[in-house]
C-alpha cells in the first residue's frame, strides 16, 4: 500500500451563493411598507495552506473530491442568508499548483502560504437592496453565482539543503540512516527507495536536512526508471552528494563511468525558468563501502582523478561511520554558504509593481464567430457573465433590470460597432451560455416604466400601431359601415321589412289576430 505521493488531481467544488429574497413588509395600517427581502450567503472558498507538518500527498490520493458548502438564501424582514465557512486544505512544503492544464498557479515554498483555488459564489441582493428612488418596491431579486467547480494538479518537490543521488544500492539510503534520526527502508536490491525520505542533520550550530531520493540510471532524464520521480525531487535542493559505489558487484561499473552517467542525466534534466542548472550547483563526492577491501582499494585509486575535476571527495563507510563526520561538517559548510547567498539575492529582489486598471479598459470583449445562419457575437466578460447567472429570466422585470446593466456597461454600442442588427444572435459567456435573440429597443429607463412588479411592459408582445395602421383600419371600419346601411335600404325596399309606424285600422285584423302591417311610403322632396 503506497505511504507517499507526490503527484495528485483535485477535483473541486466551491459552494455557490444563496438566492436574494423578495419580500414586501406588511404591518397592521401598512399592507406595503415597503420591500424588506435580506442578500443571500455567499458560498465558502477553498484554500490551500502550505503547513510544515505535513509530508505527503496522501490523503489527497485517496480521497480527490472535496467541495464546500453553499450560502444560505436571504429571508424577509431584512435577514441575510448565512456565509459558508471557507475549506483549508494543507499540503506539504514544496507544492506546485497548476490548472488543469497544466499551468503553474503557485509555488507553495513558504510555511503558512495560501492560495484560493477554487473561489465561492457571490450572494444575490435582495430586492431591499436594489430599491431606489425610481424603483421603489423592485418585484425580483439577484440569484446567487456559482461556484468554482474544475481539477488541480499537486505536484511535491522536497525542500531540502542536500540531496543524496547515486546508482540504485549505491548507499543513499545507508548513509541519511547513519547521519540522522530517519529510518528509511534499506535492502540489497535496487530501486528499495521508492519515495523521498527526508532527514535533520546536526553539525554544531548549523542543522540542514537531507533527501534521499530513488536512485538515477541512464536515460532517467527521458523517463527511464524512476526517472522523473527523482529528478523533480532534486531542483529545490541547495547542493548535491553523489554517492559512489566503490564495491559493486557489476563489472561494467566504475565509480567513474557512474559519475560521468549521473552528470549527464542532471545536465539533461531541464530546471524552471529562475532557478540554477543543476550541475551549476555546489557538488561533493562521497565513496562509499571502504569497509570492504577492494571498496577502500577503488576509492584511493579514483580519488585523485576526481580532485583533479575540481570536486572535493570524501571516504566514506555507512556500516563502520568512517568518514561521516568529515563529510557532515563539509556539507554544513556548503549548506551554510548557500544560504548567505540566499539571503543577498533576497535582499535585492526587484520590486513588485501593481498597476492599476486602465481607463479604457470595458471589462468584457465581444467577438465575432461565424454560423450556419449568420454570424454569432460572444460577449466574454467578468461582469456579464456574472449578471446572466444573477437573472431570473423567470421574471420579466429582472430581464428588464439585465438589459439596462448590460447596456450601461457599453454592450449596445459594441454591438453595434460589431455590425449586429436587430435579431442577431448574442451569447454571453464561454461555450453555449446564455443565448439571447439581440433587440436593441430594450435599452433603459427600466426605473421609469410603470407597471406591476415582477413585469416589464417593454418585453410584452404587443406591438403599438403606426398612423397608417390606424387609418387603414378606420377606413375598413367605415367602408363596412357603408355597405350595411345599403343593404338594409334594398331589403326595406324589396318589402322585406317595415319600419313600425304603419296606420292602425281595427275593422282589419290577420287571421292570428295581429294587425297586418304595410310597408312605410318614404317621401321625397321635390
Amino acid at each position: 500500500m503506497a505511504t507517499f505521493v507526490d503527484h495528485v488531481t483535485l477535483h473541486l467544488r466551491a459552494g455557490n451563493g444563496g438566492n436574494g429574497c423578495v419580500s414586501v413588509k406588511r404591518e397592521k395600517f401598512k399592507p406595503l411598507a415597503g420591500p424588506d427581502g435580506g442578500n443571500g450567503g455567499s458560498g465558502g472558498d477553498i484554500v490551500l495552506v502550505a503547513d510544515p507538518n505535513v509530508t505527503t500527498l496522501l490523503g489527497y490520493h485517496r480521497s480527490p473530491h472535496r467541495s464546500s458548502a453553499n450560502g444560505g438564501p436571504g429571508m424577509g424582514d431584512h435577514r441575510a442568508g448565512f456565509g459558508s465557512e471557507l475549506m483549508e486544505l494543507s499540503v506539504p512544503l514544496g507544492t506546485v499548483v497548476k490548472d488543469a492544464e497544466g499551468n503553474e498557479l503557485a509555488d507553495m515554498t513558504e510555511p503558512g502560504f495560501r492560495i484560493v483555488v477554487a473561489p465561492g459564489g457571490q450572494g444575490g441582493l435582495g430586492n431591499a437592496a436594489l430599491a431606489s428612488l425610481k424603483r421603489k418596491a423592485p418585484g425580483f431579486a439577484l440569484l446567487g453565482t456559482y461556484g468554482w467547480e474544475g481539477d488541480i494538479q499537486l505536484e511535491l518537490k522536497t525542500v531540502a539543503d542536500v540531496a543524496l543521488v547515486g546508482y540504485p544500492s549505491a548507499g543513499k539510503s545507508s548513509l541519511i540512516a547513519a547521519i540522522s534520526a530517519a529510518r528509511p527502508k534499506i535492502a540489497d536490491y535496487p530501486f528499495t527507495t521508492l519515495h523521498p525520505n527526508l532527514g535533520v542533520v546536526d553539525a554544531g550550530e548549523v542543522r540542514y536536512t537531507v533527501a534521499d531520493v530513488p536512485g538515477l540510471i541512464e536515460g532517467a532524464s527521458e523517463g527511464k526508471g524512476l526517472g522523473l520521480e527523482f529528478l523533480r525531487h532534486v531542483e529545490r535542493c541547495t547542493a548535491l552528494l553523489h554517492i559512489l559505489d566503490c564495491a559493486t558487484l557489476d563489472p561494467d561499473r566504475d565509480p567513474l563511468s557512474d559519475l560521468d552517467v549521473i552528470l549527464g542525466e542532471l545536465a539533461a534534466y531541464p530546471v524552471p525558468e529562475g532557478q540554477k542548472p543543476l550541475l551549476e550547483r555546489p557538488q561533493l563526492i562521497a565513496l562509499n563501502k571502504i569497509d570492504v577491501p577492494e571498496g577502500r582499494e577503488l576509492a584511493e585509486f579514483v580519488k585523485p582523478d576526481l580532485e583533479a575535476r575540481g570536486y572535493r571527495v570524501f571516504e566514506i563507510s555507512t556500516v563502520s561511520h568512517e568518514g561521516l563526520k568529515q563529510l557532515n561538517y563539509a556539507l554544513a559548510e556548503t549548506v551554510e554558504a548557500g544560504r548567505v547567498a540566499a539571503a543577498a539575492a533576497q535582499a535585492v529582489k526587484p520590486r513588485i509593481v501593481i498597476r492599476p486598471k486602465p481607463v479604457d479598459d470595458s471589462g468584457f470583449v465581444v467577438k465575432v464567430e461565424g454560423g450556419s445562419f449568420g454570424n454569432i457575437y460572444r460577449i466574454i466578460g467578468t461582469k456579464p457573465e456574472r449578471w446572466v447567472q444573477q437573472t431570473d429570466f423567470k421574471n420579466d422585470e429582472a430581464v428588464g433590470f439585465l438589459a439596462d446593466r448590460l447596456a450601461k456597461l457599453g454592450i449596445e454600442n459594441e454591438l453595434f460597432k460589431a455590425g449586429a442588427i436587430a435579431g442577431s444572435t448574442v451569447i454571453i459567456g464561454p461555450g453555449n451560455g446564455v443565448v439571447f435573440d439581440w433587440e436593441p429597443t430594450l435599452t433603459s429607463t427600466a426605473e421609469l416604466i410603470t407597471a406591476p412588479r415582477g413585469t416589464d411592459t417593454r418585453l410584452d408582445d404587443s406591438k403599438r400601431r403606426t398612423s397608417n395602421e390606424r387609418r387603414e383600419e378606420y377606413f375598413g371600419r367605415m367602408d363596412a359601415k357603408a355597405a350595411a346601411r345599403a343593404e338594409l335600404i334594398r331589403e326595406r325596399e324589396a318589402g322585406m321589412w317595415s319600419t313600425g309606424e304603419e296606420e292602425y285600422n281595427g275593422d282589419t285584423l290577420t287571421g292570428d289576430g295581429s294587425v297586418p302591417v304595410s310597408p312605410r311610403k318614404e317621401s321625397t322632396a321635390e
